[in-house]
This record gives C-alpha cells, sequence and structure tokens, in this order.
C-alpha cells in the first residue's frame, strides 16, 4: 500500500454511492459520456457532461422551470426523459442550480457533480477518467454503454431502446468478482472483495446446516476488515447462539462499531446502518445474478442455478493482488473473463417456472400484489422488504406474472425475465422476446409490460411488441394476442395498436395497469375469443 494512502486512509463500512442508488441506471450515464471518449477531461468539460446529462433528464437539479418540470414529470428520475433539452434551458438550469461540491482533483461545483455521478463507473472499470488525461473506456464500458440505443427525433423526442441487455449481468458479474475494497480510488483500509466475502461466508453457513446469512447480520459483514470469511462465520455463529436469528438493531450496532471499529467510527445513524446501506448492498450483489433473497426478504443465500460461476470464481479470484496505481487498477478491473462467461447456468423449465411463481403466491396474496402494482401504476416507492430491492421495471414484471397466476390458475405463465432459484427475477426479459409468455386451451397471450408512459411508450413499445408477437405466433403455430399493459397507455400508442389491428391482423389488448387488475379480478379467461 502507498505511503500516501496509508497516511489517509481508514476503516470504513461498505458504501459504493448514494448518487447511482440503482446500478441499473449506470450504463444510461455511460451512453452519455461515450459521446466524449478520448477527449481531454478538463473541469470545462467536466460541466458540459453533466450538461449533457441534464439534457436528457438523466441528472435533474431542482430549480427548473413548469416546463422543464412536466417534460420531467412524464419519466422517472435517473431515466431518460420524454425530451431533449435545448442548450439554453441547461445553462439556465446550471446557472440557477450551483453545486456547492467538492471533490479531490475537480473544481468545485459542476465539475466535483461529475466526479461524483462517474466514480462508482471508474471504481468499478467501465471508464477511466482523470483531470489532464483522455476519457477511457474499457471493454466492459463499451459493452454497457452499447447496450442503450437513444435516438432523437425533428422534435428533440428521445426514444431508448436496448440491445442484448442480458449482457448487463455479465459485466457486473466480472466486475464485482475482482472489486476490491482497498483499491487506488477509495482510501479504506479494509481489504477484501465484498462479493468474494459474501459468498464465502455464506457456504460456510450452508455447509453447517444454515441457509444463508441474515439480513440483520449484512452490516457485520459491511464492516468487516479483512478477506477472512472464516472468522467473520464464526462471528455470526457467536451472533446467533446468544440472540438467535432476529438481534436488534443495538445488538448489531454495538458489534460493528464499539467490536470491530473499536469505537472508533462515530458518525452515524442507526437506520443507516440497518437499512440504507444494507439495501444499497443487497442491490448491487444481486447484479451479479448469484444472490437469491429467500425467507420473505430475511436471507440473502447463493442462488443454486449459478452454483458453476460461484466455483468458479471462488477458485480463480480468492487469491488477489493489491494495487497502488489507479490506472493499473483500472486495466486489472476493465478485464474480459471469457471462461467466467462460459460457465453454464443451471436450466429452468417451464414446469419449474410455474412452480417457483405459485411458491411465491405464498408470500404475496392478490390484494398485496394489487397494492404493489397500483404502487407502480402511480409510482409510489414499495415498502416491501423484496420487492423494493427490484428496480420499478423488473417488479413489474414480476407482479404482473404473479397477477395472472394468482387469478388464472388454469393458465401457464412463462415470464421470460432472468431469474435466480427462487424464480424471483435478477433482471428483465431480453430484448429479443415478449416479457411473458402465457399457454390456455391452445392458445397463446403474450404479455408486454413498461413503465414507459407518453411519447417514450409510443416510440419504444410498440413495433417490438408486433414483432414479438408475430414471432410468437409463428413459433408456436397457434392462435394468439397481446395483453399491453403500462401506468397509462398514451393516445399515439392507441392508434399504433389500431394500425397494427388493421395492417397486419394483430391484436393488442391494451389496459393501463390498474384496469388490468380490474380485469384478471371479474375474466374467466385471460385470451378473448370475441373482442
Amino acid at each position: 500500500m502507498s505511503e500516501k494512502k496509508s497516511r489517509n486512509a481508514e476503516y470504513k463500512p461498505l458504501l459504493y454511492t448514494t448518487t447511482v442508488r440503482n446500478p441499473e441506471r449506470i450504463k444510461y450515464n455511460l451512453y452519455v459520456l461515450k459521446k466524449f471518449e478520448n477527449q481531454i477531461l478538463t473541469d470545462d468539460l467536466a460541466t458540459k457532461i453533466v450538461g449533457e446529462l441534464i439534457s436528457y433528464g438523466l441528472y435533474r437539479p431542482v430549480k427548473v422551470s413548469n416546463e422543464v418540470k412536466k417534460i420531467w414529470k412524464e419519466s422517472s428520475s435517473g431515466e431518460f426523459a420524454t425530451k431533449l433539452l435545448d442548450k439554453n434551458n441547461v445553462e439556465k438550469i446550471q446557472k440557477d442550480n450551483p453545486q456547492k461540491h467538492k471533490e479531490a482533483g475537480f473544481d468545485w461545483g459542476y465539475p466535483s457533480r461529475f466526479a461524483t455521478i462517474f466514480d462508482l463507473a471508474k471504481e468499478l472499470g467501465f471508464v477511466y477518467f482523470k483531470i489532464g488525461e483522455k476519457i477511457e473506456f474499457s471493454e466492459l464500458g463499451n459493452i454497457l454503454a452499447a447496450i442503450v440505443k437513444a435516438q432523437i427525433t425533428a422534435n428533440n423526442e428521445i426514444s431508448v431502446s436496448f440491445e442484448n441487455p442480458e449482457k448487463e449481468q455479465q459485466v457486473f458479474l466480472q466486475s464485482l468478482a475482482r472489486s476490491q475494497r482497498s483499491n487506488p480510488f477509495v482510501k479504506v483500509l479494509n481489504d477484501n472483495i465484498p462479493l468474494l466475502l459474501l459468498l464465502q461466508t455464506i457456504r460456510l453457513i450452508n455447509f453447517n446446516g444454515g441457509k444463508g446469512i441474515s439480513r440483520q447480520e449484512l452490516p457485520i459483514l459491511l464492516f468487516w476488515k479483512d478477506n477472512n470469511a472464516s472468522s467473520l462465520y464464526d462471528r455470526i455463529i457467536k451472533l446467533r447462539k446468544e440472540h438467535g436469528f432476529s438481534p436488534s438493531d443495538e445488538v448489531i450496532i454495538d458489534i460493528c462499531i464499539n467490536e470491530i471499529m473499536e469505537g472508533k467510527y462515530k458518525k452515524f445513524e442507526a437506520k443507516s446502518i440497518m437499512q440504507d446501506y444494507t439495501d444499497e448492498f443487497i442491490r448491487k450483489m444481486r447484479m451479479s445474478g448469484l444472490i437469491s433473497i429467500r425467507g420473505a426478504g430475511r436471507f440473502i443465500d447463493i442462488n443454486h442455478n449459478e452454483d458453476n460461476k460461484v466455483d468458479y470464481i471462488l477458485n480463480n479470484y480468492s487469491d488477489y493482488k493489491h494495487y497502488d496505481d489507479e490506472y493499473e487498477y483500472f486495466k486489472y478491473m476493465s478485464k474480459i473473463d471469457t471462461e467466467l462467461i462460459a460457465q453454464k447456468s443451471e436450466p429452468v423449465t417451464q414446469e419449474e417456472t410455474n412452480d417457483l411463481l405459485s411458491e411465491w403466491l405464498k408470500t404475496y396474496n392478490w390484494e398485496t400484489i394489487k397494492l404493489e402494482m397500483k404502487n407502480l401504476a402511480t409510482r409510489k416507492t414499495s415498502k416491501d422488504s423484496v420487492l423494493k430491492l427490484l428496480a420499478a421495471p423488473v417488479r413489474l414484471e414480476f407482479l404482473t406474472a404473479l397477477a395472472i397466476k394468482s387469478k388464472m390458475e388454469k393458465v401457464i405463465v412463462k415470464p421470460n425475465y432472468s431469474s435466480d432459484d427462487t424464480g424471483l427475477p435478477t433482471s428483465t426479459a431480453g430484448g429479443n422476446k415478449g416479457d411473458i409468455e402465457c399457454f390456455e386451451n391452445g392458445n397463446g397471450i403474450l404479455v408486454e409490460v413498461t413503465m414507459s408512459e407518453g411519447r417514450t411508450q409510443t416510440m419504444m413499445e410498440i413495433w417490438p411488441i408486433q414483432r414479438h408477437l408475430a414471432d410468437f405466433i409463428a413459433e408456436n403455430n397457434f392462435s394468439a394476442q397481446c395483453i399491453f399493459t403500462a401506468p397509462t397507455i398514451f393516445s399515439d400508442s392507441k392508434d399504433q395498436i389500431e394500425w397494427v389491428k388493421d395492417r397486419k391482423n394483430l391484436t393488442i389488448r391494451d389496459y393501463p395497469i390498474e384496469k388490468f387488475t380490474e380485469y384478471l379480478e371479474t375474466a374467466e379467461k385471460l385470451y378473448e375469443e370475441k373482442l
């Protein structure tokens, strides 16, 4: 470890970032940054890049005009807006919203804001930047940025689609398998790879008759100083013997602060340690595809569909080299491990998928499903310990599959999202097929869902849906129709749906989310014989 780092570093709990809470949105920011690749980074360029993020609606300061508020209201914070803001709007927003922020190596204000927005992408090996040097994308960063396809119409409307979205999980898996706590980008003394420490500790617990690490115990891992999984396991077992599986927050905090940190960590809030840090950690780890959630959110376990990948990672990444130089660490982080990608997942059959949905219905009854779908429709956050960890698009696919299974017992429901061994989705369905395939009395019903509204919905959804439905019919050689649901159905979307019906003879039935749950409560069949 370098002398400078040794002098300034200290032990800290793990918190990747608070700026980009949903790791799925890193690819959006990288899409914009890609436009500036190979340019020499200056404070002025950093300010310009943040301005570009504002233009796309990916970064949204508070003080804006009513016109801008109206545009941004049509999409969720952290996602692309429906319309690109012009240069004058962006300049006014930046002038009206000075950033009281300072990061090492960057000027006060927007240059430092640039650093906070992209620091995690840098630490994970997706992009390298430094004032006075070229902005450099890694192979992993290029894959993430290429997933996003954004087109701007003559009226400055933004149309976004995704290409090969399944590659996002592959990228995060490789990055998290290498990501060291003690790296040149952060001043911490904690020395471990969080994903590996988690996997090793869970394996020890499971080998001795357990079923994963409890959510309450995770803060101990976040504070843990080294990579000794055996010692961490021993401490967790001691905790369980003394307090069972439901220790109080005070007990956990006492272990973290007074035992692990030896009383040297003073600034904290109980909620931050027990909830915020824990939620953020689980979201990041689930991006690897290796983590399952069990016991209605109480336990974090290994996704046994991916045991081959877990074995490979533990065999090849447990011994790791330390780096003092930022660029050398970036090059190490950015490599693609083709053998890791080649590790096969355990296939899940259609029958198993159906059974897993039925199991989840023991946790979520109809009233809960209906309420959570209404929350999505009205863009309210979920308070459920499991559902709140799923990004809204993934959550909508999962809840829609559960809703159909709950009310249409005879319908075979086959969601196309990637899932863990409990059936909980780890990412949305890929871009080359429909979201949920349903089979009923020899007929097919393709269910497509989206959180998009307004013009974005029309441009992003209807044409792919038409293609998915045509392919669904051709592959199965049966009569099929599509159900399309979203928080609201935009008028232009309805017009396109009518065009598809008239010109292509394809049936798309559109429902706002709340109308769709009402339909399920009263309908006898999912497939409509008479329309």
